[in-house]
């Protein structure tokens, strides 16, 4: 959209100060979004670390389960599992990251699950398999936080994106040209208001020597 302006001084000091103002946003919101991409990166790689422990317990504890269940009966393990070894819970809260408000989310719980269930009816591959999704707990839950958080700095930063694009890309140059435009308006009114002076000079003069 075209700044719309008025050939006078007023009007030019008021698109100068709008200059700065957007010159000033502009260099702001271009320093959040660089940070914010720097912070984007930096959980991005927690991000990729913690996916590669879950995807490596999951595929461990996946494993001796299997095995378990190849030595012992499904009576077995229903009767083995049927009673939770303990109870854990989420605390959920938002922290300030840029600004943006993302999730916080605490396990309160234990990372080794006691045992329920007697030793003699079961096997050792179920107590490694147990043990390895009582790991997984506390690294399921700071992988749903870091990828909530993930998604919303994302969000963010496309918006400032597109802030920044269109300060430096459409306002500043339309103030830029407005002022342009307004200053060789005001030097040619100026210069015409000097030439009809000379001239009114001139005819003064030669009306005084006539």
């Amino acid at each position: 959209m075209a700044v719309n302006y008025k050939p006078t001084r007023m009007e030019l000091s008021g698109l100068k100060r709008r200059l700065v103002t957007a010159k000033r946003g502009h260099k702001l919101m271009k320093d959040k979004r660089d940070e914010m991409v720097r912070r984007f990166i930096a959980y991005v790689r927690r991000n990729k670390e913690l996916r590669e422990q879950v995807e490596k317990l999951m595929s461990e504890a996946t494993e001796h389960f299997v095995l378990a269940k190849a030595t012992m009966s499904k009576a077995e393990i229903e009767e083995a599992l049927c009673y939770p070894a303990s109870s854990a819970s989420i605390e959920i809260g938002t922290t300030n990251v840029l600004s943006i408000e993302v999730p916080k989310l605490t396990y309160a719980g234990k990372s080794t699950a006691p045992r329920t269930y007697g030793y003699m009816t079961t096997s050792t591959e179920l107590d490694t398999a147990v043990d390895k999704f009582a790991e997984l707990m506390p690294l399921l839950i700071e992988l749903a936080e870091i990828e909530k958080t993930c998604s919303l700095l994302a969000g963010e930063i496309e918006k400032t994106r597109r802030r920044v694009n269109a300060l430096e890309y459409v306002m500043i140059p339309q103030l830029e040209e407005a002022i342009h435009r307004i200053s060789m308006k005001l030097d040619e009114n100026e210069r015409g208001n000097l030439t009809r002076l000379m001239k009114t000079k001139d005819m003064l003069k030669a009306k005084e020597e006539s």
